[in-house]
């Protein structure tokens, strides 16, 4: 609960801070982040469960794809400034993702994860996505990911 506690104070001082500037894309982005890590974990605890970094992570990697998700629909149907809100929401929450990894890295992420879990078929292929999901949480698209996996199982 610790990594939790630490990200949700990071929020706070972070949207305390943009109060302060005046920033309302920033705090209104901030807000969103800080109501979602809530809500993750009033739901873990109801389960008994911890909320790990790497829940944060996939929860903030989710906010970021909705909103790019959602900036296309607006620039398809030319509604450009709320398709700039929703960038502007992005980058907000990308200051608390680590940094993306490039397709050759997730290649070699790939390659050593099958080689670690001993993969070999595409039956193999749940437990190397869940390795590559501990080893490297918010570091990369994991829908690629899994088509890497792929491709690599099937050769």
């Amino acid at each position: 609960m610790g990594d939790t506690i630490a990200m949700r104070d990071t929020v706070s001082a972070q949207m305390k801070d943009a109060m302060k500037a005046g920033d309302k894309i920033r705090v209104g982005a901030l807000r969103l982040m800080m109501a979602a890590l809530k809500e993750r974990e009033i739901e873990a605890r109801g389960s008994g469960k911890i909320v790990s970094r790497a829940d944060e992570l996939a929860l903030l990697t989710k906010m970021v794809k909705s909103r790019q998700e959602s900036a296309q629909i607006y620039r398809d149907n030319a509604r450009p400034e709320l398709a700039e809100q929703e960038e502007a929401e992005i980058a907000v929450i990308g200051e608390f993702l680590p940094r993306q990894m490039d397709d050759a890295a997730v290649i070699a992420a790939a390659k050593a994860a099958i080689e670690s879990v001993g993969a070999t078929s595409m039956r193999d292929m749940g437990k190397v996505v869940a390795q590559l999901k501990d080893g490297y949480p918010g570091q990369m698209d994991f829908a690629k990911a899994s088509v890497i996996v792929k491709g690599l199982l099937n050769t």
